[in-house]
């Protein structure tokens, strides 16, 4: 199961050369390969897990790989989001949504691997909470809907108020998700950072 995490990192990065070849070639085929390599990225989050724990191979590496294999799909796809939202000449207020949302997602990210790093010189478990998986499950389709809306909105310019419209829902949930997420960690984690803070 271990490959099938690491095949995130192909993937995202095969999508991300896809988009970009899409966004400056144009063409149906390139964003329905772009669209595709970013969906099976999501499946392989979806399924690592739940097939190794279901063909009992757990293993140490992959429970460490998994959220690095996130962190990476992140790091790419949200920053290269932006980029594209702006490259189209979008709304400023998506490019902005779109901004806070990625600024967010990295500076959560760092910070709740600061503090299980802390809880972790204290013995605490530092298993990600039930906040932490819905967030990363819903980062997958999330910004598939996003891209989706990038990469054919021209096509069917019918559709552009509305989808718009729904991709400004998706930011905005995530992006409330992921203050929740920053602050329960927080919470969570606060009586190691005293103790830690209180070591001489």
């Amino acid at each position: 199961m271990n490959a099938l995490t690491f095949l995130r990192v192909p993937l995202i990065f095969a999508w991300l050369v896809l988009a970009m070849a899409e966004e400056f070639r144009g063409g149906f085929w390139l964003g329905f390969w772009a669209c595709a390599a970013m969906f099976l990225a999501g499946l392989t989050d979806a399924f690592d897990g739940a097939l190794a724990r279901k063909w009992d191979v757990v293993s140490q590496l992959g429970k460490m790989a998994d959220p690095l294999m996130d962190k990476v799909f992140y790091v790419v796809a949200f920053p290269s989001l932006t980029w594209l939202i702006m490259k189209q000449g979008g709304p400023q207020v998506h490019g902005i949504a779109m901004l806070i949302f990625t600024i967010l997602y990295i500076l959560r990210d760092l910070w709740v691997t600061f503090i299980r790093s802390v809880g972790a010189m204290f013995g605490a478990d530092v298993a990600a909470m039930w906040l932490g998986k819905v967030r990363t499950a819903l980062s997958f389709p999330a910004a598939g809907w996003i891209y989706l809306y990038l990469a054919v909105h021209r096509s069917f310019p019918e559709w552009e108020t509305p989808w718009i419209w729904s991709c400004y829902v998706v930011e905005s949930v995530m992006i409330a998700i992921n203050v929740v997420s920053f602050i329960t960690y927080t919470g969570a984690y606060m009586p190691y950072l005293r103790k830690a803070l209180e070591r001489k």
